[in-house]
């Protein structure tokens, strides 16, 4: 019904950017909730930012003053802009979203494949 694809990873060095995109296309009637989320080798997936149709961010205390999320709805996409980065934000970083497909059915959630954010010298 939607589909994420997220695009923009790599291999950085320390102290570089990145600038994650994330497309929802398919039976789209509104998106609502949007947001990252990374997951590292042997650990647990967990949220780096979301935000809502309102407007409304929330960050990871461990990127917050490095990453920005942000989201084009005529487009139907969020980003994710990543600054200073450091090899512990190494992951794979997915894409999700909460989405709506008609008014009156319950928004259903989301996951894109993901792209791999490497951070190394």
């Amino acid at each position: 019904q939607v589909q994420l694809v997220e695009s923009g990873g790599g291999l950085v060095q320390p102290g570089g950017s990145l600038r994650l995109s994330c497309a929802a296309s398919g039976s789209i009637f509104r998106l609502y909730g949007m947001g990252w989320y990374r997951q590292a080798p042997g650990k647990q997936r967990e949220l780096v930012a979301v935000t809502n149709d309102g407007g409304n961010t929330n960050y990871a205390d461990s990127v917050k003053g490095r990453f920005t999320i942000s989201r084009d709805n005529a487009k139907n996409t969020v980003y994710l802009q990543m600054n200073s980065l450091k090899p512990e934000d190494t992951a794979v970083y997915y894409c999700n979203a909460d989405g709506g497909t008609a008014l009156g059915i319950a928004p259903r959630n989301y996951w894109g494949q993901g792209t791999q954010v490497t951070v190394s010298s």
